[in-house]
């Protein structure tokens, strides 16, 4: 695994900025607020348009957990220095996963952006820079745009997440492609992102599920990986578990691919694999006696046994591991420490980021100082004000003009999306809507 360099969970320094290593106030416990007081009127509803108390949240808007997609940028850098397609296949295809390995365990639901808010991240260490604005409000839309500090690569997307309530469990279905776009190469891959959901949103031990197909695909040569995040099942045996192969443009077998989006991926030979499998299937784990839940206790509501780690099948080559979370995680709303460094805002940022930036929002802000009551009545200040701004547009015929974004067709795969405009980076941000 060369070319990890430094995202692990020592405090990485560039710039002279040493990034901290924990959130100014730990978590509270949400033990006492009934969530069932309040879903229990959305059942089958979409749930961007309910107002969820402040206590459900995590401190980061939507814009900022996107963000995330770029903790194991090493892999689009690892692309980049193999000449062999398939190769390349391999790093793309784990850096798709990984982008969704940051969910594990984060119950915490992250703040509605406002219509206009942007976020931007440079990091000198990882190699890159990256903006985002919310475009849409009604639907939910965030648009993002990031590339390599040596324009080594472009990744781009907008994402539309669909949130449904099942009386159990929370859907989210991140409608919306991502684009990643290697420029040495003139290669250009597309993919979308498997659907999550939060389980025993009641009662009982909340926990996560990723499930659906992602295929990724490199629109040059028509090679693809098709991999599918398995549910986890009645006893929890595929948790986490992804698997699939890299295909090449008439779709021949070229390599397996398998792990957990929780904490590795490996690739082998698909013979071997698919040997594996049928040697799998014919010695199950299960002993006949496991086979008996009591009826009243549906699976659902149990959270699956930590099953065994990912079961390495000899000649495999490891492709990605997950960086461990660091010690204090779990007083900090299970984030990583690259999620911890997201809401850092250094000295000379001030004066420099636009005032629409998440950094700014005040509610945010309170959150992660502790202050819920604070954040609560700014959260409610803030979406009072975002419809009287827009009850406002609709009397005075004004429409709300995008600023960084413009909608029209992927152009790789012509699936709608929203593009950049260029001119973020100029620090020209006169004219701005003041949505805080």
């Amino acid at each position: 695994m060369s070319g990890e360099g430094n995202h692990g969970n020592q405090p990485s320094q560039h710039n002279g900025v040493k990034h901290r290593t924990s959130l100014p106030a730990p978590m509270f416990s949400r033990n006492d607020v009934s969530i069932w007081s309040i879903l229990k009127k959305c059942i089958g509803m979409e749930l961007s348009k309910i107002a969820m108390p402040v206590v459900f949240n995590e401190p980061l808007s939507f814009l900022q957990r996107l963000t995330e997609y770029m903790e194991h940028t090493y892999l689009i850098h690892q692309a980049n220095a193999t000449t062999d397609s398939i190769e390349r296949m391999k790093c793309v295809a784990a850096f798709a996963v990984s982008a969704v390995a940051s969910q594990w365990e984060r119950t915490g639901k992250p703040f509605n952006p406002l219509l206009g808010e942007t976020y931007e991240l440079i990091r000198d260490d990882l190699g890159f820079r990256w903006m985002s604005e919310q475009v849409s409000h009604h639907p939910p839309v965030s648009a993002f745009h990031a590339e390599g500090l040596k324009e080594d690569f472009v990744f781009h997307g907008s994402i539309y997440p669909k949130l449904k309530f099942w009386g159990k469990s929370i859907e989210a279905e991140p409608k919306g492609v991502i684009t990643l776009e290697l420029p040495k190469y003139n290669e250009a891959y597309t993919w979308t992102n498997p659907t999550c959901c939060v389980h025993n949103i009641i009662v009982g031990q909340l926990w996560i599920e990723q499930y659906g197909s992602v295929e990724v695909l490199n629109h040059k040569t028509g090679e693809r990986c098709s991999m599918t995040f398995k549910p986890c099942g009645l006893f929890g045996k595929e948790l986490h578990k992804v698997e699939g192969y890299i295909l090449d443009k008439s779709k021949k077998k070229l390599c397996a691919i398998y792990g957990k989006w929780t904490e590795c991926l490996y690739t082998v030979d698909p013979a071997t694999f698919d040997a594996h499998k049928k040697t799998e299937k014919k010695n199950p784990d299960e002993k006949k006696g496991n086979k008996q839940t009591s009826v009243d206790e549906e699976p659902e509501e149990t959270p699956p046994p930590d099953t065994e780690t990912v079961q390495v099948i000899p000649g495999s080559e490891l492709i990605w591991k997950i960086t461990p979370r660091p010690e204090n995680s779990s007083k900090f709303y299970a984030f990583s420490t690259f999620a911890m460094q997201l809401n850092e805002l250094d000295k000379r940022m001030e004066g420099v980021i636009p005032s629409t930036d998440s950094r700014l929002r005040p509610d945010i802000c309170a959150m992660e100082k502790g202050d819920i009551d604070l954040a609560s009545a700014e959260k409610k200040r803030l979406e009072e004000k975002q419809r009287m701004a827009r009850k406002n547009r609709t009397k005075s015929t004004e429409e709300w003009k995008v600023r960084w974004f413009q909608q029209g067709p992927n152009p790789h795969n012509k699936a709608q999306d929203w593009l950049y405009l260029k001119g973020y980076w100029d620090r020209n941000y006169s004219q701005l809507p003041d949505i805080y």
